[in-house]
C-alpha cells in the first residue's frame, strides 16, 4: 500500500511542478507579447483548459482524430512558451509574428474548446429487429403402428368373348404342338396385350 501511495505522490508532485513551470512560462510570454495585467494570467489557463478538453475527448474514445489534433495544438503552445522563455528569445523585443500568434490564441482556443465540447457523436445504427414469427406447425407424421386401410383390388375390365375364343385357339394349338399348356407370358406375347389382361384371359381358359 505504501509503495503505491509513494508512486502516486511522486506523480502528483511532478504534475504540480510541470504545471507551475508551464503556467509561469506562458504568463511570461504573454506578458512580453503585450498582454499585460490579468490577460497575461488568462493565457496559461486557456492553454491548460484546451489540453484537458482534448485529453477528455481522447479518453472517451469518440472522434480521436479531433482529440489528437487539439491536444497537439495546446501542447505546441505550452512547449513553445517553455522553449521561448529558456533564453532563446529576447523577451524585451518580441517579434511581430509572435505577437500575432499570442493575440490570435484566444479565438483559436475558443474554437477548439467548442468543437471538443459540443461535437455530437452519432451512435452506430442498431440492426433492425427481426419480426417475431409464429411457432412453426409441424406436419403430422404417420404412425407406423396405426392400422392401414386394406388395399382394394384393381378393377377388372370385361374381356371380349371374341378375344377369349382367339386365345383359346392359340392355347389349343400351343398344347398340340408342345404337349404342355400355354403359360401366361407366352399367351401375352402371342396376343400382344397387357399383363393384367393376359392374366384375365388365362383365368378364362382354365
Amino acid at each position: 500500500m505504501r509503495p503505491h501511495l509513494a508512486r502516486v505522490d511522486a506523480v502528483l508532485v511532478q504534475a504540480v511542478i510541470a504545471a507551475a513551470l508551464s503556467f509561469a512560462h506562458l504568463h511570461d510570454l504573454a506578458s512580453a507579447a503585450g498582454q499585460d495585467g490579468w490577460k497575461a494570467w488568462a493565457y496559461p489557463v486557456s492553454v491548460d483548459l484546451l489540453l484537458v478538453a482534448a485529453w477528455r475527448r481522447l479518453r472517451s474514445g469518440r472522434d480521436r482524430a479531433a482529440g489528437w489534433c487539439w491536444f497537439l495544438v495546446a501542447l505546441a503552445a505550452s512547449l513553445g512558451a517553455n522553449i521561448a522563455t529558456a533564453g532563446l528569445l529576447d523577451l524585451g523585443d518580441v517579434p511581430d509574428w509572435l505577437r500575432i500568434l499570442v493575440a490570435g490564441w484566444p479565438a483559436l482556443a475558443f474554437l477548439g474548446g467548442t468543437l471538443l465540447a459540443h461535437t455530437t457523436h452519432e451512435p452506430p445504427a442498431e440492426p433492425a429487429a427481426e419480426q417475431p414469427t409464429g411457432p412453426e406447425i409441424a406436419e403430422p407424421t404417420p404412425d407406423p403402428s396405426a392400422p392401414t386401410a386394406p388395399e382394394l383390388p384393381a378393377p377388372t375390365t370385361a374381356v371380349p368373348a371374341a378375344l377369349i375364343e382367339h386365345a383359346r385357339k392359340i392355347a389349343t394349338a400351343h398344347e398340340e404342338r408342345t404337349g404342355t399348356p400355354i403359360d401366361t407370358p407366352t399367351l401375352r406375347a402371342r396376343l400382344g396385350v397387357p399383363a393384367p389382361l393376359a392374366e384375365q384371359i388365362a383365368a378364362h381358359l382354365t
